[in-house]
């Protein structure tokens, strides 16, 4: 999962939704300076991408991928899937995804201090670029891409992508919405026993 997916499947604590929001800044057990409603975050976001990574429709959804940007093809996954959250918004939240967004763009700027170094490079640009909002779109899908294809120069290909996306619309949809129902299910279980855990 990606960002937005990420912040959605947390709860109202602030803290808890930005360690799940930022836990791919934190390695190994490096995570028990952050406080302790982020630590919970961050095992939350550890459990997501395990219960993502191994679930056989988003195989199905890399597999359509792979021939073209084979160990990439799951990052490209990821990023579908926040599109098809940010484009299907109302399905999920009664918030419009603007105010939501903008919420959430406040909680980091107040939290700031407590990100990890990485995420602190990235996040004024991502809020000025209002990243989040732009998943809507595939317009702002291809923007996602285009960075990730630099960061990786230009061997990935994930620009091209988009191609894929459009030729393959339909299927790619209806994969995150089976998906994303049975991982929602998942990860509001999983936090509830994180949050007994830290007591939080």
């Amino acid at each position: 999962m990606n960002f937005l997916a990420h912040i959605y499947l947390s709860s109202d604590n602030e803290l808890l939704r930005i360690g799940n929001f930022a836990g791919d800044g934190v390695r190994g057990g490096n995570y028990t300076s952050f406080p302790v409603a982020m630590q919970a975050g961050i095992q939350l976001h550890r459990e997501i991408d395990t219960f993502t990574d191994a679930h056989p429709i988003i195989k199905q959804s890399k597999k359509r991928l792979h021939k073209n940007y084979s160990h990439y093809s799951g990052v490209i996954v990821d990023i579908f899937c926040d599109h098809f959250l940010a484009k299907n918004w109302q399905q999920y939240s009664v918030t419009p995804l603007e105010d939501y967004i903008d919420a959430f763009y406040l909680s980091l700027n107040k939290h700031f201090d407590h990100l990890p170094d990485r995420f602190k490079k990235f996040v004024p640009i991502m809020i000025k670029g209002n990243w989040l909002l732009s998943y809507a779109r595939i317009d702002g899908i291809q923007l996602v891409l285009d960075g990730m294809n630099r960061r990786t120069k230009g061997k990935s290909k994930m620009n091209e992508a988009t191609k894929e996306l459009r030729a393959h619309y339909t299927d790619f949809e209806n994969e995150f919405t089976l998906f994303f129902k049975e991982l929602i299910t998942f990860s509001t279980k999983k936090r509830k026993e994180i949050e007994k855990q830290y007591n939080i």
